[in-house]
């Protein structure tokens, strides 16, 4: 897959995206939030591919990503298009950019280890919310791993778009208060 297929991936889960919370409630704040931060990022994404920045590009575009499934799965936001990322290896970046890629990558391996262990569910263990903080966790844990297999693999693309993903669900479920933050405040997306 290609930096552009995925970044039109993003662009057309977005067009068809909506919040599906009553507009002014808390759950449609955080739909609407969530729906932004997807936006910026593949916004960004875009200016990242015009600027000749395939790593960004790639690392932005599944960060975004990963806001909207989890808007998504969240029952925040609905759209019509539910293509994954991750259909296929993406295409290696120019031999330019490998040095940047392979910082990138390992950067964000450690920031999403780091994000897992700084955060702990807040909903009480009897409520939906708690289970739906499970899902984000595993999905987070899953897409680590799925990195780390990718990057032991010399599929240094696709672990970079992992990593992104996952810390993308985590952060978005961070943002709807899903969890409590007890370390590294700082990296993730709230004030």
């Amino acid at each position: 897959m290609n930096l552009r297929e995925s970044q039109h991936l993003l662009a057309a889960a977005l067009a068809g995206c909506r919040c599906s919370a009553p507009s002014g409630s808390p759950y449609g704040n955080t739909g609407q939030s969530l729906l932004r931060m997807a936006a910026a990022y593949e916004s960004d994404g875009r200016t990242f591919i015009a600027d000749g920045d395939p790593v960004n590009a790639l690392a932005a575009s599944a960060y975004g990503l990963g806001w909207l499934h989890f808007g998504c799965a969240a029952g925040l936001l609905a759209t019509g298009t539910t293509g994954c990322l991750f259909d296929g290896p993406f295409e290696p970046v120019p031999a330019s950019q490998q040095e940047k890629r392979n910082e990138k990558t390992g950067r964000y391996a450690r920031l999403l280890a780091t994000a897992l262990a700084s955060v702990t569910p807040a909903p009480d263990p009897s409520t939906p919310a708690h289970a739906l903080a499970g899902q984000v966790m595993f999905i987070a844990n899953l897409y680590l791993q799925q990195g780390e297999r990718f990057a032991s693999g010399g599929r240094t693309e696709d672990a970079l778009a992992c990593y992104s993903y996952g810390h993308g669900w985590l952060d978005a479920g961070v943002q709807a208060g899903l969890f409590s933050i007890h370390a590294n405040r700082g990296i993730f997306t709230v004030d």
